[in-house]
């Protein structure tokens, strides 16, 4: 398998993260910060809005079960691309959206889905878009939350997650 990897910023990262693994596809998820600048951050430190991290879902995935331009399509679904540092009812920079790539083959893709979704609203995007700079895995209370916490806060509806997990990539 030729596995890919794409790191996606959308709010909290635990509906974020629920959310991406159910599609058909993804082949792992690990929630963490990204693009920051501070060495190994902590989640509370990441709260203060001082580290410049994003809550990131790295999300690793197989192309020739889902696309990168399908992963984003689903991704442009959960997310308000025009919202600044706020997603749903969480709000702070670390709550940015963002699309940071580690190859920069997938420049043209993620431009190309940019430029799509740009044509349906009035307001600019607030989604960042970059290289990687950096990733650190959040701590271990975090991963697969909603998986270990099915009651657990998610800012994504009912509806989005019953969705990804009927979907399949065609």
């Amino acid at each position: 398998m030729n596995e890919r990897e794409i790191y996606l910023a959308g709010g909290c990262f635990w509906g974020m993260e629920h959310f991406l693994k159910q599609l058909d596809g993804v082949t792992g998820t690990t929630v963490g910060y990204a693009n920051g600048h501070t060495a190994m951050p902590t989640y509370e430190q990441v709260c203060t809005d001082k580290t410049g991290f994003a809550e990131t879902v790295r999300v690793q995935y197989d192309p020739q079960r889902i696309g990168l331009d399908t992963l984003l399509t689903m991704y442009f679904l959960a997310i308000d691309p025009t919202s600044v540092n706020k997603q749903g009812e969480d709000e702070g920079t670390q709550y940015r959206t963002g699309i940071y790539y580690s190859d920069a083959a997938d420049m043209p893709v993620i431009e190309q889905k940019m430029d799509e979704v740009a044509e349906r609203y009035d307001s600019p995007l607030a989604v960042e878009v970059g290289p990687l700079q950096n990733f650190f895995a959040a701590e271990d209370y975090h991963q697969d939350y909603l998986d270990k916490n099915p009651d657990g806060y998610c800012h994504l509806p009912l509806a989005l997650m019953d969705m990804a997990r009927r979907f399949r990539h065609k």
